[in-house]
């Protein structure tokens, strides 16, 4: 991360309006998410608003719509597609249906260690083509990226350690290709309820666990429901500060750099501010009972995930842009 500091230190030298001198016309952003207040969705945005309203000496009003007030997040693409609102934050699995090119984000076991997330994530050419890409197919452009924590696993019969230890046990994952997939091949029959049916599903053992970041475990109560942690790395919270792109290209030059700016440095505060609930939320989660546990064997877990990438190469733009993003993470 501290590279990414660097990066728009530089951006700021290099942008062609002065933010202090430049002359910003009045208007007004408006911003949603599905998600409520205190999430990472509305601390990036948060931060944004703070930096736009900031440097433009009010003038321009960023107006926030929180807590799915403008509907669910494959909702919020489509009305940044006719301009019904300019910026929102989303899950990445959420855009894919839309642009099919931001799956190369979402793949199994693309980012295994979270220093490698960040590599690729502040890589600005590669980004940059990819938000084009984005651009063409959906309508809508990513600005940056946030990361929140990895979809660790919980169960309430035993530690899991191994794949073997997976054998048998009901897991839940949300009706998602990828996911799904994901645990097929780890020999286990994924269970896709809906969210709001997974508490009560847990509580009366029709499933035994399922995945999710700390912050998600702790925000649920999962600790009355489940007892053991594993720490699993196959798929990283990550999600795009996306916004409108014919409103974006019809910005004047000083609000386009501001925008653009805003979103990168409200993309590394919420790197920061993520890392510190993930771990926030964990100890809360031990602090209630729960036990953590280290796979002894992730190598095969990834080795078996990784082994679905194929399926995926068409909707990425082909094998090799997955090579030229590992190629970036292993520089």
């Amino acid at each position: 991360m501290k590279k990414l500091v660097l990066t728009l230190a530089a951006l700021a030298l290099l942008l062609g309006v002065s933010p202090a001198k430049a002359e910003y016309q009045s208007m007004t952003i408006r911003a949603a998410t599905a998600n409520p207040e205190g999430s990472l969705h509305t601390t990036a945005i948060n931060k944004f608003k703070e930096i736009v309203e900031r440097e433009s000496d009010g003038k321009i009003d960023v107006r926030t719509f929180y807590g799915g007030s403008m509907g669910d997040e494959q909702a919020n693409v489509r009305q940044l597609r006719n301009q019904e609102i300019h910026l929102s934050v989303l899950a990445v699995g959420n855009l894919t249906p839309f642009a099919e090119q931001a799956t190369i984000y979402y793949l199994p076991y693309m980012f295994p260690e979270i220093e490698k997330a960040y590599t690729l994530l502040e890589h600005e050419e590669f980004n940059a083509e990819i938000a084009d890409k984005i651009a063409t197919q959906s309508g809508t452009r990513p600005l940056s990226w946030l990361v929140g924590g990895y979809r660790h696993l919980t169960n309430s019969r035993h530690p899991v350690t191994t794949i073997e230890d997976l054998q048998g046990l009901r897991i839940r994952t949300p009706p998602v290709t990828i996911q799904l997939e994901s645990f097929r091949s780890w020999g286990v029959e994924p269970h896709p309820l809906a969210w709001t049916e997974t508490f009560s599903a847990l509580q009366q053992g029709v499933i035994d666990g399922q995945e999710n970041p700390h912050a998600v475990n702790r925000d649920q109560k999962f600790w009355e429901v489940q007892d053991y942690i594993t720490e699993l790395h196959y798929l990283l919270w990550v999600g795009p500060m996306l916004v409108s792109e014919r409103w974006y290209q019809g910005l004047d030059p000083a609000t386009k750099d501001l925008v653009t700016r805003a979103a990168a440095e409200a993309a590394a505060y919420e790197w920061e501010w993520a890392a510190e609930q993930d771990q926030i939320a964990l100890q809360e989660c031990l602090d209630h009972g729960m036990e953590l546990h280290q796979l002894e064997d992730e190598e095969i877990w990834m080795e078996k995930a990784r082994a679905l990438w194929p399926r995926f190469h068409d909707r990425v733009g082909g094998e090799e842009v997955i090579n030229e993003a590992l190629s970036i993470m292993e520089d």
